[in-house]
């Protein structure tokens, strides 16, 4: 075959391009610091750099975004049950110092003004939020635990109990049976001489109670049911129990008084919201139990449909803790948490984040884990069962200084009359606000428990969360450094290939050059 001198330029042409071409390659790897610029430089190299692209994107994620966020909820959460546990461990010491029986009317202020602000502490604390969202609400990140202002709006509400919340109650006895006229505690410097009420008219009364979660209730006839088990179909089936009777916490006779007379009664006094019982409602409440055999009914539970309009700053909302419809004057009824009327195992409310490759953990804490309704009723509680025996203490004194500078024998014997009656009263209810604040030591303790149990938890996922963020930076590393030696490039190995393949461009071009210059007329 002749070889021309055409041949040989088209020859010395590519090879030139192609060593140009190798050099653009490794000036291009040089500049960029990566093996591959484009899919077709090296197929399996881009592949392999996808996967691990997404692997170390979906990890910068989890460990520098969800994992803090995750974070700083569950500290914000622990911070907010810290403060609590400090409120109720307060309040148990309150107590404690009440259950003295040689306390002075200046001390019981002081217990007074105290539990008014621990009250109010509580749930205030419930409302801490994170990035604009309540922690405490469930789902409802955007609803605060509390009403944040006094309001109105009508809700129907159902609370559901077993007979654990039932308990026995003791009422002082201020009024007469025997023709008296009056109540002691009504009794003042200018009206003693007209109520007639004597020593042996003051007696204590025992009474079985509900306490509902709320107080000042509308005057609505409560709706009392009992759960009994499902029919054919699979139904929930209740019957109905009652009905109640309304009192006001100003009727005479009131709800106590009335119980303690009628067996069969269901007193409701919309005031304080609570349900008197007679002693055989009682006792037929107390013998409903939860049947083991039946896992999806519990037929101990007894249900209480009621009614609140009114609604005081700081008062819990109802749709964090119980089946109930809410009446909105834009959205018309909106019924909230009725699967909890199904009689089956509701799952909370559980907010989860991704923390890692098909990991999530739970950072919220729901209120009706912690911030129980009942904490605020036991508080109200003491806080009247003070305060009535701070009106009985000033009766008892200012007909006291009146008995002093008394003469007229008359005047004295009535004096001395009314005063041993206000007397027995404040005897009286001064064992019974000594009872109630032991007790409270022991219902406190209980708030006090779940407290801690709720604290325990949130420090056990975020010990646990530590772990994966621990993890989660080994994987970052790990995926970097993969990536890294899939994509970089070896900056020495291609300085080298670059400098070779530059020497070997320059010496092509060098060589065509000089054949380029011979032709067949230099042998002519």
């Amino acid at each position: 075959m002749r070889i021309t001198n055409k041949i040989m330029q088209n020859n010395n042409l590519t090879n030139i391009n192609r060593n140009k071409i190798m050099q653009d390659k490794l000036s291009t790897q040089m500049s960029t610091e990566k093996k591959v610029n484009k899919p077709s430089d090296d197929p399996v190299v881009a592949i392999r750099a996808l996967r691990l692209r997404t692997n170390v994107t979906e990890a910068t994620q989890y460990y520098t975004k969800n994992i803090p966020d995750a974070e700083s909820w569950l500290n914000i959460t622990e911070g907010a049950l810290q403060n609590l546990s400090k409120v109720i461990t307060s309040m148990i010491g309150q107590c404690t110092k009440g259950a003295n029986g040689d306390l002075t009317s200046s001390d019981r202020e002081i217990i007074l003004e105290q539990l008014k602000a621990l009250r109010d502490e509580i749930y205030s604390t419930a409302d801490v939020d994170y990035a604009g969202r309540y922690v405490f609400s469930g789902y409802r990140t955007d609803t605060s635990i509390s009403f944040p202002y006094k309001q109105q709006k009508h809700y129907e509400i159902t609370q559901q109990f077993d007979n654990n919340a039932i308990d026995s109650v003791t009422y002082v006895k201020t009024t007469s049976d025997n023709g008296g006229v009056g109540d002691v505690r009504d009794m003042d410097v200018s009206n003693y001489g007209g109520i007639t009420v004597v020593e042996d008219d003051i007696e204590p009364v025992e009474v079985h109670r509900i306490r509902l979660a709320y107080k000042d209730l509308d005057g609505a006839v409560p709706t009392i049911s009992h759960v009994t088990g499902r029919d054919a179909d699979g139904n929930l089936e209740t019957e109905e129990l009652g009905p109640a009777t309304i009192v006001s916490a100003y009727d005479v006779p009131n709800a106590y008084e009335l119980a303690a007379n009628d067996p069969d009664g269901i007193y409701f006094v919309p005031e304080t919201g609570e349900l008197i019982l007679g002693d055989n409602v009682y006792n037929q409440m107390m013998s409903y139990k939860d049947q083991g055999s039946t896992s999806s009914v519990n037929e101990g539970e007894i249900r209480i449909t009621y009614e609140k309009t009114n609604w005081e700053k700081g008062d819990l909302r109802p749709e964090h803790y119980y089946a109930c419809s809410a009446e909105d004057a834009v959205h018309g009824t909106i019924d909230y948490n009725q699967d909890y009327l199904e009689g089956i195992d509701v799952a909370r409310q559980e907010i989860e984040y991704d923390v890692g490759f098909n990991q999530k953990i739970r950072v919220n804490t729901t209120a009706d884990e912690c911030f129980d309704p009942a904490i605020g009723r036991e508080v109200d509680d003491l806080i009247s069962a003070l305060e009535d025996l701070q009106s009985l203490e000033k009766i008892a004194n200012d007909l006291g200084g009146l008995l002093e500078n008394e003469a007229d024998e008359g005047t004295i014997a009535t004096l001395e009359s009314r005063l041993k009656a206000v007397n027995k009263s404040l005897t009286l209810v001064k064992n019974k606000v000594q009872k109630m604040f032991e007790r409270g030591i022991t219902t406190f303790q209980g708030h006090l428990d779940a407290t801690n149990l709720a604290i325990t938890n949130c420090g056990t996922r975020s010990s646990k969360l530590e772990l994966i963020e621990n993890r989660m930076m080994n994987q970052k590393t790990t995926y970097e450094t993969l990536q890294s030696e899939n994509e970089d490039i070896d900056i020495t190995e291609v300085a080298i290939n670059l400098t070779s393949a530059e020497l070997t461009y320059e010496a092509a071009l060098m060589a065509t050059g000089k054949i380029s210059q011979t032709s067949l007329l230099n042998f002519i």
